[in-house]
């Protein structure tokens, strides 16, 4: 009896966790059959229509907080576009509420800080893996477990930007939580620790620094979902280097299309369950 008292009250949570999976989710403001299988993850949601322009088709489909998503076709295949704001926290919100209605691949897009000679302001980074220095990842696996990118969704993208003759580099980036512990460690009351693992990861060929990609990666693993990113060198704080609007505008358009040409060498998959 206490056996099946126990069977009862786990099924009543999967039956929630079920409704709760086709239902419109909270956060995101999304049901089953308003994405694709493929999302493009910007962070700010003021890149959303400049990223769904380069689709041949898009509808708005959601507007909610810092979640704002577009869904349409780009070359016959079907893509979604949707923004998760500032960080690791957000990104997880939008990585599960997408993935309980059907979205199966995420390629983040954003903007990085250089962390090595080689990477130039304007070179796009495709990341193979992360620095976990955040604090959601952890909430889903220990430290030891790694982030790192989907092997497919990698090779699709150097594919693409191979076929674009862009600039770019694969490897490991860093994702962190303080925009500020970054640029100003020097001010920080944990100044000797934020610049010691700083020169630490530059030793270890660290790429660039950003805010998102280690959770997306290790949700990304846990969730059983495809993962990548994309992430424009945009500023060199050590050389003090930083693109210019028409710079920036143009290197964001590179990034869309490598991405969008790299979906199509990713099956589609029904985002009806």
């Amino acid at each position: 009896m206490k056996n099946d008292g126990v069977a009862d009250a786990i099924g009543g949570l999967l039956d929630t966790y079920n409704d709760e999976k086709e239902a419109m989710q909270y956060h995101v403001q999304l049901k089953a059959g308003d994405v694709s299988d493929f999302v493009i993850l910007p962070g700010d949601p003021g890149r959303v229509e400049f990223i769904a322009e380069h689709f041949d088709s898009a509808t708005l489909v959601a507007d909610n907080r810092e979640y704002k998503t577009m869904t349409g076709k780009y070359k016959g295949r079907s893509v979604s576009v949707t923004s998760t704001g500032i960080g690791c926290p957000s990104t997880a919100i939008a990585v599960e509420e997408l993935a309980n209605v059907g979205a199966r691949t995420f390629v983040r897009m954003g903007t990085s800080g250089a962390m090595q000679d080689f990477t130039r302001v304007g070179d796009k980074v495709i990341a193979t893996g992360a620095v976990r220095y955040e604090g959601t990842s952890v909430q889903y696996m220990p430290i030891e477990f790694p982030a790192v990118a989907s092997h497919d969704m990698v090779a699709a993208l150097v594919n693409s930007a191979s076929n674009a003759k862009l600039n770019y580099h694969t490897g490991i980036v860093q994702s962190k939580d303080s925009f500020y512990g970054q640029h100003n460690p020097e001010d920080m009351p944990i100044a000797s620790e934020l610049l010691q693992k700083w020169e630490a990861w530059v030793k270890g060929g660290v790429l660039c620094s950003e805010m998102e990609a280690a959770t997306l990666f290790v949700v990304g693993s846990y969730r059983k979902l495809r993962t990548g990113a994309v992430l424009l060198v945009a500023g060199d704080q050590a050389r003090g280097e930083s693109l210019t609007k028409e710079e920036y505008q143009q290197n964001m358009t590179e990034s869309i299309n490598m991405i969008l040409e790299a979906s199509l060498d990713i099956e589609e998959e029904s985002t009806n369950g």
